[in-house]
């Protein structure tokens, strides 16, 4: 379960207070959206299991795949031809994604971190900032992978985004998480331990991967640092939470 307390600016005062237990009033309604869209977005392609029949053979089901891929995912090799389409790409990517498993451990973070940084930031600037952080990573990682001709799909770069954001703005927030080596205990730290030893994993990660089929863990590198850069430029440390405060309650790994 997830238990969620989130707080009311007020910015001329400079004072942050504990909202009531529904939220503060108008919720988050991008972040709520953005889960929206892309569970509707998976539920309808050829990925999520529902139709298969429709295809009439396993192989046609892999190539409706393949193509699904293709179509509205990122190629490296193909975004810095320059067309009008692959440079659309990135954007339609952001809403795509590869399997349920993937799509329920982008979607969970996303719903433990995005509804506290949509109500800091503002509707309008969260979802500019989550397009253009998850637009900004998965062009890094085609950067660094300029030849690779192996599609990219996936929040991931976005919610690493709004991580990032959260650390900043949020360092002190209560996030009880599940880690392997306690055992999956449940145990509650401040955001700061738990987003800084989830950013040393993707940076450890990140290393030893190649440029093949698998997690493109550089695009999650490049999403948290873009959003933790950008909630560190655009609010420095005066909006900083200055008192413990409880957030959400999530798994350690998006």
């Amino acid at each position: 379960m997830i238990d969620v307390r989130r707080f009311d600016w007020r910015a001329s005062a400079g004072k942050v207070r504990d909202s009531a237990a529904g939220g503060t009033v108008g919720g988050a309604p991008v972040t709520y959206g953005l889960i929206a869209l892309c569970c509707a977005i998976f539920l309808i392609s050829p990925l999520s299991g529902f139709g298969g029949a429709s295809y009439g053979s396993q192989d046609a089901l892999l190539a409706a795949q393949a193509g699904y891929f293709e179509r509205w995912g990122v190629i490296p090799a193909e975004l810095w031809e320059g067309s009008a389409r692959a440079l659309l790409t990135p954007f339609a990517a952001l809403f795509v994604h590869g399997s349920w498993l993937h799509l329920l451990g982008n979607l969970l973070f996303l719903y433990v971190f995005g509804a506290m940084a949509e109500e800091r930031m503002g509707r309008v600037q969260f979802a500019l900032f989550y397009v253009g952080c998850g637009y900004l990573a998965l062009v890094c990682y085609a950067a660094l992978h300029a030849e690779s001709e192996q599609t990219l799909v996936g929040a991931s770069g976005a919610i690493s985004a709004v991580l990032g954001a959260f650390l900043h703005l949020f360092p002190r927030a209560r996030v009880t998480s599940l880690f392997p080596f306690l055992f999956f205990l449940p145990l509650r730290f401040p955001a700061w331990i738990v987003l800084v030893f989830w950013f040393g994993l993707q940076w450890a990660a990140a290393q030893a991967a190649d440029a093949g089929p698998g997690v493109a863990y550089l695009a999650h590198v490049a999403g948290f640092a873009a959003g933790f850069l950008y909630a560190w430029g655009r609010y420095g440390r005066r909006t900083r939470v200055k008192v413990p405060a409880t957030a959400t309650e999530g798994d350690s790994q998006p």
